[in-house]
């Protein structure tokens, strides 16, 4: 499964991920991005998406583990990716059809989006 992160780039960064080369993603407390924090699987293919003022998708990541021994506090572990050469402003994503029914686009407050095939190559190149 692929999935889109949001990340407030002065809290926690794509370049602190690359920098760090492995975090724990935490901080989630909307029950929708929680119940998808559980259901990630190693090996999982993840979008870091930069909100405040940038608003586009930066780079990407993977799944390493995860730990649900607190359903409130899964401990998703991430490793650093690629950078997105041509990273997709939010503008850019609302105007592509394949995000239509998007919970990033539908519910904006969610930190954790699925993303299909066809937005993950959209977001990615």
């Amino acid at each position: 499964m692929d999935y889109l992160l949001k990340t407030e780039p002065s809290v926690y960064s794509f370049d602190n991920l690359r920098r760090e080369k492995t975090t724990v993603w935490d901080g989630v407390t909307n029950p929708v991005a929680l119940k998808h924090l559980r259901e990630m699987k190693s090996g999982d293919r993840l979008v870091i998406y930069h909100t405040g003022d940038e608003k586009r998708a930066v780079g990407t990541a993977a799944v390493v583990s995860v730990e649900v021994k607190d359903p409130k506090n899964p401990q998703v572990k991430i490793k650093e990716g690629e950078v997105i050469k041509h990273p997709r402003t939010l503008a850019e994503i609302k105007g592509n059809a394949a995000f239509a029914e998007s919970p990033l686009v539908r519910q904006g407050r969610l930190s954790v989006v699925p993303l299909n095939k066809e937005q993950w190559k959209f977001l990615v190149g």
